[in-house]
């Protein structure tokens, strides 16, 4: 009786354990931010300057935008190109690093010309990109390809390149085929890592976006910011602007970190 007692205890406490730390959990980041945003508040009272708007000045620019329809319009604008740029380079990277990973050859032929194209900014590419595909979604795509491409690649090699030998060669002690192996073995086994550098890529496809269509562009939210900031110094839709950004960019690094935990995600070699 004592026993089933202290286990109904012990499920109780441990129930509300994970309730407080759910709790911690989205308490702790309203705390910082609303501590942020009243001293902000603060910061633009002392200045008094016209070119730092007030939190709620921010709203008011927000409510503008989405009832003249271009919060929108520059929100679509700036995800479609994202997503084609970025889908475009996951359709590439993700087979040519599994190729690279799992054949030396292939790494060996590929992997030097990578590592030399890597740490070009994608920002550098803008003149050519321009020149090459004019001013509009092409530029800004081209750009989110290369910022996406490399670190895709990069993650998926490691991640084919660090699978233990031991479950590869026991497979095919068993008769394995190279199709089940691949299926069962290498795609779960470097699948963690592959998600890793799509998160990654997503990150810094939606930092270059916005910096390509500063430049490259005459829509999405880049341009809106830009746009704002010479035609007026509405400094108030600059700066919502990139509130907006960050929020998006909140949500998409969300969605992958929910990817990264799935159970189909996670390290294992096949049911």
């Amino acid at each position: 009786m004592r026993s089933t007692w202290t286990r109904v205890f012990h499920g109780i406490s441990t129930r509300r354990r994970s309730s407080l730390k759910s709790r911690a959990r989205i308490l702790a980041p309203v705390v910082v931010i609303t501590l942020l945003v009243a001293l902000w508040w603060v910061a633009v009272a002392f200045s008094r300057s016209p070119i730092f708007p007030t939190p709620w000045q921010v709203v008011l620019g927000i409510v503008e935008l989405a009832r003249q329809g271009l919060l929108l319009r520059h929100i679509l604008a700036s995800l479609f190109r994202v997503t084609l740029g970025y889908l475009l380079a996951a359709t590439l990277a993700i087979p040519l690093g599994i190729l690279m990973g799992w054949f030396q050859g292939a790494y060996e032929a590929f992997n030097p010309l990578i590592q030399i194209l890597r740490p070009i900014s994608p920002i550098a590419w803008i003149p050519l990109a321009i020149l090459w595909f004019g001013v509009g979604d092409l530029s800004p795509m081209f750009l989110i390809f290369l910022s996406s491409f490399f670190p895709m690649v990069v993650e998926t090699t490691a991640g084919v390149h660090t699978i233990e030998r031991n479950y590869i060669l026991a497979a095919r002690n068993f008769g394995v085929s190279s199709l089940k192996l691949f299926r069962l073995v290498i795609l779960p086994a470097a699948l963690p890592q592959i998600i890793i550098g799509m998160r990654i890529s997503l990150g810094v496809a939606w930092l270059v976006v916005v910096a390509a269509e500063m430049i490259a562009s005459t829509s999405g939210l880049g341009y809106l910011i830009i746009d704002s900031r010479n035609a007026g110094n509405r400094y108030d839709l600059v700066v919502a602007g990139m509130v907006i950004i960050g929020a998006i960019g909140l949500l998409l690094d969300g969605l992958m970190r929910h990817l990264e935990q799935l159970d189909e995600v996670r390290w294992r070699y096949g049911d």
